[in-house]
């Protein structure tokens, strides 16, 4: 895609999300309920990207690969595998900051 000012109509049409594995592409994925395969660069220095995606995979939520092995992952993917990615909970942090600057 070149840049789109929202993803959400391309998202929410979405059978399977293949992105880069920055933290706002993967979350809006993951809380419209889409598959997402997370390709990773790994010519990116200090590579957060790696981070994330492992951590992610780790809590079974996304698969990752990088360019070189996409195909791969594409032909021995199970989808099924991976759980859903549980909703926010912003009331919770709103709470925490309440009770850190003294307003509750």
């Amino acid at each position: 895609f070149r840049f789109k000012d929202s993803l959400a109509a391309d998202l929410q049409s979405a059978d399977l999300v293949i992105s880069h594995a920055g933290a706002g592409s993967c979350l809006e994925t993951l809380e419209k309920g889409k598959p997402l395969i997370v390709v990773i660069n790994d010519k990116l220095m200090d590579n957060h990207q790696l981070e994330l995606a492992k951590q992610l995979h780790r809590d079974g939520y996304v698969l990752y690969c990088n360019c070189s092995t996409l195909v791969e992952t594409l032909q021995s993917m199970d989808l099924s595998a991976l759980k859903p990615f549980p909703p926010g909970q912003p009331e919770k942090f709103a709470s925490f900051l309440d009770k850190v600057f003294g307003l509750q």
